[in-house]
């Protein structure tokens, strides 16, 4: 499974602007901080803002600030207000017709992982990302990814 860049952005977006509580943010600085487009940040502030993430204020001296307590954006409910669908294999799609439909668990097993999937993001909230004592910096803690050991059969 992979999030796409939509969401990848949306969670860097929100940690920036939550590392600055005490100011607006602009797109183009945070742009620059992670040398990302700034098109694409406009798309995803505006998707963030209408989920009610983030606060928006137009004009000279305008930007973003979080519309909530760090503590109290969920994780999972931004990716669900990013994400346009969740079908890991084309048999998830409604629309989609499958040959094996009936003779295969597929499905249930790949809708039983999405959904552990999702409670796992739900234990955890925006504040979670945040390193303490990062304001005013852009520091984030990485993050770290360990390989699947394999075991050889002979």
């Amino acid at each position: 499974m992979r999030l796409t860049t939509m969401s990848d952005y949306a969670m860097r977006l929100l940690m920036y602007v939550g590392q600055h509580p005490e100011r607006l943010c602009t797109i183009s600085e945070v742009a620059r901080a992670y040398e990302i487009s700034e098109a694409h940040l406009t798309k995803i502030t505006h998707q963030l803002a209408l989920a009610g993430w983030l606060e928006t204020v137009r004009g000279k001296g305008g930007g973003m600030r979080l519309a909530a307590a760090p503590a109290n954006i969920n994780l999972g409910a931004v990716v669900c207000s990013i994400e346009s669908d969740f079908f890991l294999v084309d048999c998830l799609a409604s629309d989609t017709g499958c040959l094996l439909t009936g003779n295969c668990e597929l499905t249930s097993i790949i809708s039983g992982a999405l959904q552990s999937f999702m409670q796992y993001l739900d234990r955890y909230t925006l504040a979670d990302l945040l390193a303490p004592g990062t304001e005013g910096s852009v520091r984030v803690r990485p993050l770290t990814f360990h390989k699947r050991s394999t075991v050889a059969t002979g």
